[in-house]
C-alpha cells in the first residue's frame, strides 16, 4: 500500500473509490530558514511495517509457548499467530514511541500485549452471541475451531497475559516504572466498560444514531490505545498524548469505514447485507457516498493532529503514511488487520 499526500481516493466520486498502487510516502517540505528551498523526504512504509512485523511475530511466539493445559494456549496461538496479520496495534506503538526518540526495544513488549488484547477482542466479537462471525482472517474464527467454551477461556487469558508480559519484559533503565504504570492503565480503559466493551454493547443493542459510539470504541479505541501507549513509553508530554490520542482515534475509526466501503463496492457487504446483521457501520446506516465523505473528514482530522508534532522532523512520518494507508490501501502488507 502507498501512501502520498498529494492524492486522495476519499475525494474520488463514490464509483471512482479503488485503491491505489505506489508504495512510498512522499512529503515536501519548506524549511523556515531559507523560504525558497524546499527537499521532500521519502519514506518506505512497506519495508518498515514489514519488518516490524517479523521481529513481533517472532517477539508474540516467544511470549505464547505451549504449556498445560495444552488446549487453551493452542487456542490462543491460534488467533495471536494467525498468518497475514498486519499487526497495526503494535506497528503503530513502536512508531508513536520512535516519534520522540524512543527506543523500539522499550516498545516491544507492548507492542506485543498490544496485539494479544486485540486477538483476545477479536475472539470475544467472533463469537455466536456477539458478532457471530465463523470466519477471521480468511481463516476459521477460534471458536469454529476450538468451540466456544475454549474460544472464551483463550480471550480471557490473553488479557491478563498482555498485561503481565509488559511488567516482566519491559526494560526498567529504558521505561520507569510511573510510566508503565500509565500504560498499563491506558490499555485497561480501553478494553473496559467505557472502552471497546461498550462499543461492542451498542452495536449489539444500541439503534442507528450510535454508529459514532460504536466506530470510536468498537475501532478507534484500539488505535487510539496503541498511539498514546507509544508516546507514554517514550516520556511525551500532557499535550501530546492528547494529540496521539485524538490522532489514534481517527486513523482507527477511518481504516474500518474504508473497509466498509470497499466491501460495498466489491459486492461483499452490500448496504442492503449490512443492514440485516447486527453490525453498525457508515455504509449500513447512511450509504457510501455519506461514509465517503466521513472518510474524508477523519484523514483531514488525523493529519491535522500530527502538525503539533513537526518538530520531531523525519520520526513523524510513518504516523503521517498510516493515515494514507487507511483511506488508499495503496500496498499489502500481510493479509488482514
Amino acid at each position: 500500500m502507498a501512501f502520498s499526500t498529494s492524492t486522495s481516493i476519499i475525494h474520488s466520486s463514490p464509483q471512482a473509490f479503488l485503491p491505489k498502487s505506489r508504495s512510498v510516502f512522499s512529503r515536501t517540505i519548506r524549511c523556515s530558514s531559507s523560504p525558497g528551498l524546499t527537499m521532500t523526504t521519502q519514506f518506505d512504509l512497506k519495508s518498515y511495517w514489514a519488518t516490524l512485523i517479523k521481529e513481533i511475530n517472532q517477539k508474540l511466539d516467544e511470549a505464547i509457548p505451549v504449556k498445560y493445559p495444552q488446549q487453551i494456549y493452542e487456542a490462543m496461538r491460534y488467533s495471536v499467530l494467525a498468518k497475514g496479520a498486519k499487526r497495526s496495534p503494535p506497528v503503530m506503538c513502536v512508531a508513536a514511541c520512535e516519534l520522540f526518540g524512543g527506543n523500539r526495544l522499550a516498545a516491544f513488549p507492548t507492542a506485543c500485549a498490544l496485539e494479544m488484547v486485540h486477538a483476545a477482542s477479536l475472539i470475544h466479537d467472533d463469537l455466536p452471541c456477539m458478532d457471530d462471525d465463523p470466519s477471521r482472517r480468511g481463516q476459521p474464527s477460534n471458536h469454529t475451531v476450538y468451540g466456544v467454551d475454549m474460544a472464551i477461556l483463550a480471550g480471557d487469558a490473553l488479557f491478563p497475559l498482555g498485561f503481565r508480559h509488559i511488567v516482566s519484559h519491559t526494560p526498567t533503565e529504558l521505561v520507569p516504572e510511573t510510566q508503565l504504570l500509565r500504560v498499563i492503565a491506558e490499555i485497561a480503559r480501553a478494553v473496559g466498560s467505557t472502552g471497546m466493551a461498550a462499543g461492542q454493547f451498542l452495536d449489539l443493542e444500541g439503534g442507528p444514531n450510535a454508529v459514532d459510539f460504536v466506530q470510536e470504541k468498537k475501532f478507534g479505541e484500539m488505535a487510539e490505545c496503541s498511539a498514546v501507549c507509544g508516546g507514554l513509553l517514550a516520556g511525551a508530554s500532557d499535550d501530546e498524548i492528547d494529540g496521539l490520542r485524538r490522532y489514534g482515534r481517527a486513523v482507527g475509526v477511518l481504516y474500518q469505514v474504508v473497509d466498509d466501503i470497499l466491501k460495498a463496492k466489491k459486492g461483499t457487504g452490500d448496504e442492503n447485507e449490512s443492514k440485516g446483521k447486527k453490525g453498525k457501520s457508515y455504509v449500513a446506516v447512511y450509504g457510501v457516498e455519506k461514509a465517503i465523505e466521513v472518510a474524508e473528514d477523519l484523514r483531514a482530522k488525523a493529519k491535522k493532529e500530527l502538525d503539533g508534532f513537526k518538530k520531531y522532523g523525519d520520526n513523524v512520518f510513518p504516523l503521517y503514511s498510516f493515515v494514507d494507508y487507511a483511506a488508499d490501501r495503496g500496498f499489502s502488507i500481510g493479509e488482514q488487520v
